[in-house]
């Protein structure tokens, strides 16, 4: 018994002794001791794919190089952002200010919802955000993009297409078919071709838009955004690429599950064109 003692004795000695060195040691360097909770190991969840995903991501590759090397052809990358509740209501984020703000106790009183949408100039690192207060739908996703092109044709007098990186939402599929008759119509206007460049299912935090969307998330997620107004300043006070995003609100009401008949697609389907490849991911449409 006394040697398991005196082995038990030496071990504690020699473990303080180690501890007691190492300790010196990040004092003698100037480091402090690490102290480092325990974590568990997480699983990375591996991305969706379908058939077509690399093929899909070629295509993009290609059809964003040959774009952004064309002076007569200008990228943007378009989308919707989730909609925002507005009202007393707690975003779980943090900001500097002397006393916590006070939020709801339950996300029950909203005031109002908004739909935000981006337009974003690729290679100009330029962003546009619309805030939409009814629907996201294909007439309001296209009157955005009309009013933008209002607002910025004269900077780029000499672009005759807009290639335009975007995902399979339901607002803006290939396959909507007011999606389409309005991007026809919208090309028709003002003598664009339009290339719509979707990226892959399951995969469009690629889209370039995205990183827009978490630079503003980011940035507000500390406020409360109890009015329209006060969501509509925040947004005009963030930072993207070291400059402020334009914004405008839109107060036009949109009407959900507007279709278009079989007749008027047939006589707009001579103005766009599909891969052969990639039918539902690569459009081209053709002004009159």
């Amino acid at each position: 018994m006394a040697r398991k003692s005196e082995k038990r004795i030496s071990r504690r000695k020699f473990l303080k002794a180690a501890g007691t060195g190492a300790a010196a040691l990040g004092l003698a360097s100037g480091l402090k001791p690490l102290r480092v909770s325990l974590k568990k190991t997480q699983k990375i969840k591996p991305l969706k794919k379908i058939p077509e995903t690399d093929a899909i991501f070629d295509h993009v590759h290609h059809a964003n190089q040959a774009s952004d090397q064309d002076q007569k052809s200008l990228r943007l990358s378009i989308d919707s952002k989730a909609k925002v509740k507005i009202g007393d209501l707690s975003r779980g984020g943090k900001d500097r200010t002397k006393e916590a703000r006070k939020a709801d106790d339950h996300d029950t009183e909203i005031k109002a919802i908004i739909v935000p949408f981006g337009i974003l100039d690729v290679v100009g690192n330029a962003l546009t955000i619309f805030f939409g207060q009814s629907h996201e739908t294909s007439d309001f996703i296209v009157d955005c993009l009309e009013a933008w092109w209002q607002d910025h044709a004269h900077q780029h007098p000499n672009v005759e297409e807009l290639a335009i990186n975007l995902d399979n939402g339901p607002s803006v599929q290939s396959h909507r078919t007011q999606f389409i008759r309005r991007m026809v119509e919208f090309s028709h206007k003002t003598g664009l071709r339009i290339v719509l460049i979707y990226y892959p299912p399951y995969h469009s935090k690629y889209n370039p838009i995205e990183r827009c969307w978490a630079a503003l998330e980011n940035y507000w997620n500390g406020a409360i955004l109890s009015t329209v107004d006060t969501a509509v300043q925040w947004a005009a006070n963030m930072q993207w690429k070291g400059s402020a995003p334009v914004i405008h609100l839109v107060e036009k009401v949109y009407e959900k599950g507007i279709s278009v008949s079989q007749e008027v697609l047939e006589e707009l389907q001579q103005f766009w064109k599909r891969s052969a490849t990639l039918p539902k991911w690569d459009v081209v449409i053709e002004p009159t």
